[in-house]
């Protein structure tokens, strides 16, 4: 109704953006605690993170630190994402460890680098080595590379990491979210 005024207003209707859906997803299932390092992929969940006073928004040092966050979020009983850059993976492989050994949920959404249309050649090696890392880690990834994928993929990730207690990471590709131009 909302959208048809704006129309009939003269204005255009907005959609929301994957990345909307994507928030709004996780707050309806309960997802409280988003960790994150800045990062340009994420600036819509961050931001809206940021601007929501129901949820606790944690700036990380490092994103190793976001998996030992999550498992204080299971602990005290909150649910938790931890949002990061491909490069990011390479910081955390120790600590994934953490994961199985303390039997707690984990979710991550991993902004990909190193892919298609990738012009910063340093970014190519951990793009590349990602998913076999956090495969050889005992993390489930699944991979989104159109807007349409990304809900489908998160709620399923939502249902794998909170019900069945596995660690899943959503590979956001650079298909969807672009390539840098650096």
């Amino acid at each position: 109704m909302a959208g048809e005024a704006g129309v009939a207003a003269g204005m255009p209707t907005v959609e929301p953006s994957w990345q909307d859906e994507i928030y709004d997803l996780l707050r309806r299932s309960g997802v409280t605690q988003f960790a994150y390092v800045p990062d340009a992929g994420h600036r819509v969940l961050i931001d809206r993170s940021l601007a929501d006073p129901a949820v606790q928004s944690i700036a990380l040092t490092t994103e190793e630190e976001g998996v030992a966050l999550l498992a204080g979020a299971d602990l005290g009983g909150a649910r938790g994402v931890l949002l990061m850059q491909s490069s990011g993976v390479g910081n955390c492989v120790n600590m994934l460890s953490l994961i199985k050994g303390a039997r707690f949920p984990f979710l991550t959404l991993v902004s990909m680098r190193g892919e298609f249309g990738e012009g910063n050649p340093w970014q190519f090696p951990m793009g590349q080595a990602v998913q076999p890392v956090l495969e050889a880690m005992g993390v489930i990834c699944l991979r989104a590379e159109r807007s349409e994928e990304v809900a489908p993929a998160v709620a399923a990730a939502l249902t794998m990491v909170f019900q069945s207690g596995q660690a899943v990471a959503v590979l956001l590709t650079q298909k969807l979210i672009g390539a840098k131009p650096f």
